[in-house]
């Protein structure tokens, strides 16, 4: 008879094996892997590399945007040879799936309104993942003088609110804050010094006081000193 005859509960089954039954041998790895070639018989061969290294790409890709530079050490570290590497990425490149520049620009413009990050700070970022130094000057080149200075206002002015201590100590921290960051240390002193201009006249008094070129050039110290407001 075709099929199998089990018993159960209400009487005999008779219908045919399942995928998943217990006698049905599931596919493996491999043969989910591997595809039929006629031109051998029909025995399973091995994916295609740059097949692989494009699934790679898309992966990656589909979790953020990446670099040309992100997506090579992603292929390299799966094994994918530099050579089809290199022939996968320049067709991407080709059709617009991977543009370092547009990769460039996005970043600045995301990371400068969502960490408050300054040109210097944005500059480390993109060198470490892998853009041209004159495709990131270019980007950088968007983020202005005056929206910088904006930005780090703002930051300080937040910081501010919950800022406790005494105003040379708090404008210590504050101006640490900015520097990791990547603010110059002059628009950092002038941020926050206008900051606690602004607050209260105790504040107001020590900002009058303040020695900006004499500030910048403790830089490191003040980074040491202002740890826990970052």
């Amino acid at each position: 008879m075709a099929g199998r005859r089990a018993r159960t509960g209400r009487g005999w089954d008779a219908s045919p094996p399942r995928a998943g039954d217990a006698d049905t041998p599931p596919r493996s790895r491999r043969d989910r892997r591997d595809r039929p070639d006629p031109e051998s018989g029909g025995q399973a061969t091995p994916r295609d590399e740059a097949e692989v290294a494009r699934e790679i790409c898309l992966r990656q890709l589909a979790l953020r945007p990446r670099t040309r530079a992100e997506l090579a050490t992603a292929l390299a570290k799966r094994g994918i040879s530099e050579e089809v590497s290199a022939g996968v990425l320049d067709r991407y490149d080709e059709v617009g799936i991977i543009d370092d520049a547009a990769f460039a620009r996005a970043w600045v413009s995301s990371r400068h309104a969502g960490r408050g990050l300054a040109r210097r700070a944005l500059a480390n970022e993109l060198r470490r993942r892998g853009v041209d130094g004159e495709v990131a000057t270019e980007a950088l080149g968007e983020l202005d003088e005056e929206t910088e200075a904006e930005t780090a206002r703002a930051l300080v002015e937040r910081k501010l609110r919950t800022a406790r201590g005494e105003p040379d100590a708090v404008f210590r921290r504050l101006v640490g804050m900015l520097a990791r960051k990547g603010y110059p240390p002059g628009v950092a002193i002038r941020a926050v010094k206008d900051a606690l201009a602004a607050q209260s006249a105790e504040a107001a008094e020590f900002a009058d006081r303040i020695d900006a070129d004499a500030l910048a050039d403790a830089e490191g110290d003040i980074d040491r000193d202002s740890r826990s407001l970052d």
